[in-house]
C-alpha cells in the first residue's frame, strides 16, 4: 500500500513537471511567433494603410471601380509616405531650444512636429490633387475627416456649446480655421500630432473671438461652471 502511494505521488509529480515544461514550450513558441522581423512589421503596416484607404473610399459609394482604384492608390501612397517620414525623422533630430512664439522650451511633441513638417510639400499636393481629380469638394472633405476622425465637427460643436449665440460670421470664420487645421493635420501620423495642429487653429479662433468683442476666458469659465452646477444638482437629487 505504501509503495502504491509513493508511485502515485511520483507519477503525479512527473505529470506536474511535464505540464509545466509543456506550458513553457508553448509560451516560448508563442513569444517566438510574436517577434516579427522589421520586414514583417512593415508588411503588416502596409496592409493596414491599404485597408484604411479601401474602407475610406468605399464609404463614398462611388460605384466606379476605376475611380476607386485610383483613389485607393493615392491615399495609400500618402499614408505610407507620412508614416515613413515620421519613422525616419525623429524629433531628436531637432535641436533642443525654445519656441520663439512662447519662450517655452520645445517639448518632445513640438520637436516631432517640426521634424514631420519638413516633409516635402509635394506629398500633400499629390494627395489633394489626386483626391480632387475624382471627387467633389464635399467628397474630399469626407476623406479628410477620415484622416482626422471628425475633429472639425467635434470642435465646432464644442465652440457652439461655449458660444451659444455665435453669429453666422463667427461660425464661418472659425469653421474656416478648423478646415485649415484638418487639411494640414492629414500630413501627421499620430493623433497627438493631429490634435496639436488643431490646437494652433483653436488658438487662432479664440484670438479672433477676443479681437471681435468676445471674452473667451469668461465664456469658457461660464460654460464649465454651468456643467459643474448641473452635475452637482444631479448628485444632490439622488
Amino acid at each position: 500500500m505504501k509503495n502504491k502511494i509513493i508511485i502515485t505521488a511520483l507519477l503525479f509529480a512527473s505529470f506536474l513537471t511535464n505540464t509545466a515544461f509543456g506550458q513553457e514550450q508553448s509560451d516560448t513558441k508563442q513569444n517566438q511567433k510574436k517577434e516579427l522581423t522589421q520586414e514583417e512589421k512593415l508588411a503588416n503596416s502596409n496592409l493596414e494603410q491599404e485597408k484604411k484607404a479601401t474602407e475610406w473610399v468605399a464609404s463614398l459609394n462611388l460605384n466606379d471601380t476605376a475611380k476607386e482604384q485610383r483613389l485607393q492608390a493615392v491615399i495609400t501612397t500618402h499614408l505610407k509616405t507620412v508614416r515613413d517620414w515620421n519613422n525616419e525623422h525623429s524629433g531628436t533630430l531637432v535641436p533642443t531650444g525654445i519656441n520663439p512664439a512662447t519662450g517655452q522650451k520645445l517639448s518632445d511633441l513640438d520637436r516631432q512636429i517640426i521634424a514631420q513638417s519638413s516633409m516635402p510639400i509635394t506629398v500633400h499636393d499629390n494627395l489633394m490633387t489626386g483626391l480632387r481629380k475624382d471627387l467633389t469638394e464635399g467628397q474630399v472633405e469626407i476623406i479628410l475627416d477620415k484622416y482626422t476622425i471628425g475633429k472639425v465637427q467635434f470642435t465646432m460643436a464644442g465652440y457652439k456649446s461655449i458660444v451659444p449665440d455665435m453669429t453666422a460670421l463667427e461660425e464661418e470664420t472659425i469653421l474656416k480655421f478648423m478646415k485649415q487645421a484638418r487639411e494640414q493635420a492629414v500630413d501627421y501620423k499620430s493623433m497627438k500630432q493631429i490634435s496639436a495642429i488643431f490646437e494652433i487653429y483653436k488658438t487662432k479662433s479664440e484670438q479672433y473671438l477676443n479681437n471681435n468683442g468676445r471674452n473667451w476666458k469668461q465664456m469658457y469659465k461660464a460654460f464649465t461652471d454651468a456643467i459643474k452646477a448641473k452635475k452637482a444638482a444631479e448628485k444632490a437629487s439622488k
